[in-house]
């Protein structure tokens, strides 16, 4: 069951998140960051893992206009303002982190995720112990990630923008089915099981009810298409970073990712790792390989050569 605590960021926001049982000090932290138009369920196979809650602890957060991660404008009323952008998530994410005690942390997400951890891990470095992105871009939407194989972004997401413009309310607003195959197909793949498809039919269609819904989803729509690119600033992310991705993403192309890894030049780690089989949610579609790859990681990176008190300190655990 979600979370959610009050953060200062914008005015104020309710961001919600999901936490595996009882936050422990003595674990390093990961914190999980979902695609667009999804919600913290996206990893529901991670929070059911053992391998992965008996050593870290997870925590996943909903970005802005997503899942029941709200503006407000006061205690419980909805702010009419819905402007925001990614830097915005990355800000109301740390800033979640300090209400929760939590010094230091991996970050793990997808797509949209993805490029929230660089923000997160720009904006507070010292905040952040490793960023795992998976199946995603670190530019703007644009024609040399075109050429590379990766979708026309602008087109793909202008038509969600232009369905849900409106200069009156429509309380009657829910997604269309059609939109919610179109992500399905993309995000889980065509030859994803029934049950993936009901499931994520019925949460989008959900999560983004009435007129509130429908200005939730197109600021959220908006954000995507209309994004800032961040290739000029990867050489200042000091982190390890493991890039996951799926040889079968529609979204985001492995030609892509292998350019952009290399942008991560002061890096103190990094590694591209392709998974034969894979889709863009690619933690859903190939958890385990997902699940081990992120345990190897965080076990390797929360080591350190100095003394007790330090590598306490590195990965964000309670003093000694």
């Amino acid at each position: 069951m979600n979370k959610t605590v009050r953060i200062p960021h914008l005015g104020g926001i309710e961001a919600s998140y999901k936490i595996f049982g009882a936050y422990k000090q003595y674990k390093p932290t990961l914190i999980l960051i979902n695609s667009f138009t999804t919600s913290s369920d996206l990893y529901e196979a991670q929070f059911n893992n053992k391998e992965l809650t008996e050593v870290m602890n997870l925590i996943a957060i909903e970005p802005l206009g997503h899942g029941k991660t709200k503006l407000r404008a006061g205690a419980r009323v909805e702010s009419d303002s819905q402007n925001f952008t990614y830097w915005d998530t990355a800000i109301m994410n740390v800033q979640v982190m300090d209400a929760l005690g939590i010094k230091k942390a991996f970050v793990l997400g997808t797509s949209q995720g993805g490029w929230i951890t660089v923000r997160m891990a720009l904006i507070a470095p010292d905040r952040i112990a490793g960023i795992i992105p998976l199946g995603t871009s670190m530019d703007y939407e644009n024609e040399r990630t075109i050429k590379l194989g990766c979708w026309d972004g602008i087109r793909e997401v202008t038509s969600l923008v232009e369905a849900t413009t409106s200069a009156s309310a429509v309380d009657s607003y829910e997604p269309s089915t059609e939109y919610c195959e179109f992500l399905i197909d993309i995000g889980f793949g065509k030859d994803c099981p029934s049950s993936t498809r009901e499931q994520w039919t019925k949460a989008i269609k959900a999560n983004y009810q009435g007129d509130a819904g429908r200005k939730r989803i197109r600021e959220a729509a908006i954000n995507l298409r209309e994004r800032d690119g961040l290739h000029g600033r990867l050489t200042n992310v000091k982190c390890p970073v493991l890039w996951l991705h799926g040889d079968k993403d529609v979204v985001y192309s492995v030609a892509n990712a292998k350019e952009e890894i290399e942008l991560f030049d002061n890096s103190v780690e990094k590694n591209l790792v392709v998974v034969p089989g894979g889709h863009h949610f690619l933690s859903w579609t190939h958890q385990q390989e997902v699940d081990k790859a992120v345990l190897d990681f965080v076990n390797k990176n929360s080591k350190g050569t100095g003394n007790a008190q330090a590598m306490r300190e590195a990965v964000g655990m309670v003093d000694i």
